[in-house]
């Protein structure tokens, strides 16, 4: 019986959720201005509302680009809809290339302290979008009147980042897809090493790496822990701290029965030399608490 009334729920607050999309995009008709992060979420959302018996469908995410004022700059509010939103609070994130760090941050909290006054179950993605449209200008202007001199500091003085990510395992195809798309994306370097355990190095720009994280993780990812992390402040290109020059895709020698399901172990031995080769052999300790040795050949 619990079931059936979770379900109806999901369906009840899908079908709010799809109504609340259309409505944006009668507001947003111009191409690229709501860009749909899978162009099947929609179409699997309705299939789900038609018959409700499968597996849940993705949940809704977009990004919503949004002029402010006279302003030439745009601020983007990235979406992300759980599937009992409006009853649960949706993921919002505003930015923008015309704001930094700092001014990014305040407005971000800004946007979450005003969506948290509103009355809880109520659709609120269009009030968020007019609250950046009406309250973003501020923010750009303080950017623009910045000095020369602290414009070149922020643009030159970086953090660069490497997370080592560890995890019981990485199997699903949906959830290696979900990690080279973000890398891509946040033009991230590193690997990704299927099987068990699973294990994950990006490298980039530290803004980049923390919403990589934060995307990766959303919304259930359970089995998994940041082991370490190196930062660099660095007045410099950061290319020229990384260790990767690519996402690899990394997929051992297994071990194990595989046949029948998805329960190997990767070959550590031959990690821990892919490691050593890119001069981060010390990991090795910190991701599995042994030293890693290599058997001689």
């Amino acid at each position: 019986m619990e079931g059936g009334v979770m379900a109806a729920t999901i369906k009840e607050c899908l079908e709010l959720q799809l109504l609340e999309v259309e409505m944006l995009f009668s507001m947003f008709p111009k191409k690229g201005e709501i860009n749909l992060c899978d162009e099947d979420a929609v179409p699997g959302m309705q299939r789900y509302l038609r018959n409700s018996e499968g597996a849940l469908p993705r949940q809704l995410e977009y990004s919503v680009a949004i002029d402010v004022g006279e302003s030439k700059a745009k601020v983007v509010l990235q979406v992300l809809l759980p599937h009992m939103y409006p009853h649960v609070a949706p993921q919002l994130f505003a930015r923008s290339d015309a704001l930094n760090r700092q001014q990014q941050l305040q407005l971000n909290t800004h946007l979450t302290s005003h969506i948290s006054s509103l009355d809880s179950g109520e659709l609120c993605i269009c009030a968020a979008v007019q609250w950046v449209k009406e309250n973003s200008l501020p923010y750009l202007q303080n950017s623009e009147m910045a000095s020369e001199s602290t414009l070149k500091e922020e643009v030159f003085k970086e953090t660069f980042h490497r997370m080592w990510i560890y995890s019981h395992h990485i199997y699903r195809q949906e959830l290696r897809k979900k990690i080279f798309d973000c890398a891509k994306k946040l033009n991230l370097t590193g690997f990704c090493l299927t099987g068990k355990p699973g294990v994950i190095c990006a490298e980039g720009i530290r803004e980049n790496c923390e919403e990589f994280w934060r995307v990766i993780r959303y919304p259930s990812w359970k089995h998994i822990s940041c082991k370490h992390v190196e930062s660099i402040e660095t007045e410099g290109n950061i290319d020229s701290l990384r260790l990767f020059r690519t996402f690899e895709d990394l997929q051992f020698q297994a071990h194990g029965d595989y046949g029948l399901r998805n329960d190997y172990h990767m070959d550590l031995g031959q990690f821990l030399e892919f490691l050593k080769q890119h001069q981060c052999g010390h990991i090795f300790q910190i991701l599995f608490g042994v030293e890693g040795k290599l058997s001689d050949k």
